[in-house]
């Protein structure tokens, strides 16, 4: 992220889970990270280029997620460089997601 141009600031947490909750974003798309970032939550390995995406197309939305922690998504790179497909959901903010874009796919 800080090489995509973002200031971060690193808050180690025992429990991330009370952030989701006062997001109301569901358990189900829980991962290992939490971002905040203009009002929107963002969880797990989610791209710069996604959050970027975010920021400016500002969805009607209460984040990003990348459940779980797929091979190349940013921070699981391999030194063999593994990929597997994987992709960010948007979650509304009814808790639903949709696919927001999609990554390492098969061409």
């Amino acid at each position: 992220m800080r090489e995509a141009g973002f200031r971060i600031t690193v808050n180690v947490l025992s429990d991330l889970r009370p952030i989701r909750i006062a997001r109301s974003f569901p358990d189900a798309l829980a991962s290992c990270h939490t971002g905040l970032i203009d009002g929107y939550l963002v969880e797990g390995h989610v791209p710069a280029s996604d959050v970027i995406r975010l920021v400016d197309q500002r969805p009607a939305a209460i984040g990003l997620a990348v459940p779980a922690m797929p091979l190349g998504s940013p921070g699981m790179e391999t030194p063999q460089g593994h990929n597997e497909p994987y992709d960010t959901l948007l979650v509304l903010r009814s808790g639903a997601p949709r696919v927001f874009a999609r990554h390492n796919q098969p061409v």
